[in-house]
C-alpha cells in the first residue's frame, strides 16, 4: 500500500505517456545509472546533490522522484521539493521495481545529445501531416517533454540538424526514417524500447495513414482525415503541432483503454 509521500507503480504506469504524468525525475546516483543506463519513459536525470539549482525549472508542479529501491535519494529529493512547492512523491520500489515488472525503459544511447537549456533537439520538413506529428507526439510523451521540435525547408533539414546539432527526423537517409514498410513512428518506438500493445496498436494506424495503406487498421482513415483537417486548419506548424498534441493522446488513450468499448444510439427497445 502506497504512503503519502509515494506512489505505486501502476498508477505511474498509467500516468506516464498521458498529458498528466508529473514530472519524472532520475536521481540514481551515476555508479546505479552505469549499471542499467536506461529512463522510465519521459524521465530526466537530476542530481539530487544540487535540486536548488534545477527545482525551478520544472514546468509542472508535480513530480515522481526515481532512485535505485526508492529508498533515501528519492524520499529525500521528495520531500526537498514539497518544501519548494512541488508536489512530489517517490516512486514506490525505485528504478529495479519499475524494471523487474517489465515496464517500458528508453536506453540513453538513442537520445540526442542535450542542448544548453537541457533539452533535446528535432528537426523535420515543415507542413506537416501525419508521421510528422506522431513523432513529436511520442518524443515528447515518452522521450523528452521538453523536445523542441523544428520545421524548416525540406531542403535545409539535413544542414540545419548539422549546424544546430539536432536529430533528424522523417527525411530520406537518416537514421529516424522510414524503414522498409515501417514508417518513422514505428521505427521510434522500436528503437526507443517502447514497444507494447497500446502503442503497437497506435503504430498500426500510423503507418495506415501514413503509407497509403487503410487496410492496415479501420482507424488509418480517420486519422488521415483528422490530420489533413489539422494541416489546413493551421498555417503555423507549431500551433498545428500542438493541436495534434490532443489528437494523438485521444488515439493513444482510445488503444489503451477503449477498444472494446461501443456505441450504440438510440439504444433499440426490447421486442422492437
Amino acid at each position: 500500500m502506497s504512503s503519502t509521500t509515494t506512489i505505486s507503480l501502476d498508477k505511474l504506469s498509467r500516468l506516464v505517456g498521458t498529458p498528466a504524468c508529473p514530472a519524472l525525475i532520475d536521481v540514481r546516483t551515476d555508479e546505479d545509472f552505469a549499471l542499467d543506463p536506461r529512463l522510465i519513459p519521459g524521465s530526466r536525470r537530476r542530481s539530487h546533490k544540487n535540486i536548488e539549482s534545477w527545482v525551478h525549472q520544472l514546468d509542472s508542479k508535480r513530480a515522481a522522484i526515481i532512485c535505485q529501491q526508492g529508498k533515501k535519494l528519492s524520499e529525500g529529493t521528495a520531500a526537498l521539493l514539497r518544501c519548494n512547492g512541488i508536489a512530489a512523491e517517490a516512486l514506490e520500489g525505485g528504478y529495479e521495481a519499475w524494471s523487474a515488472a517489465g515496464f517500458s525503459l528508453v536506453p540513453v544511447s538513442r537520445l540526442p545529445a542535450f542542448d544548453q537549456n537541457g533539452r533535446t533537439v528535432w528537426v523535420t520538413r515543415a507542413r506537416p501531416k501525419i508521421d510528422r506529428i506522431a513523432c513529436p507526439w511520442l518524443i515528447r510523451r515518452f522521450v523528452d517533454p521538453g523536445a523542441a521540435i523544428l520545421f524548416v525547408a525540406p531542403a535545409e533539414v539535413e544542414a540545419v540538424a548539422d549546424r544546430f546539432n539536432a536529430a533528424p527526423f522523417d527525411i530520406e537517409n537518416v537514421f529516424w526514417s522510414h524503414r522498409g514498410e515501417l514508417c518513422t513512428f514505428d521505427v521510434m518506438v522500436e528503437e526507443f524500447g517502447l514497444t507494447s500493445e497500446p502503442l503497437s496498436r497506435l503504430a498500426t494506424i500510423v503507418r495506415g495513414a501514413d503509407t497509403a495503406r487503410p487496410d492496415l487498421a479501420p482507424e488509418a482513415p480517420g486519422l488521415l482525415a483528422a490530420s489533413l483537417g489539422l494541416s489546413r486548419m493551421y498555417s503555423d506548424d507549431l500551433e498545428q503541432l500542438d493541436a495534434g498534441m490532443m489528437l494523438y493522446d485521444a488515439f493513444y488513450r482510445w488503444c489503451r483503454d477503449a477498444t472494446g468499448e461501443t456505441h450504440n444510439w438510440p439504444n433499440r427497445k426490447l421486442g422492437a
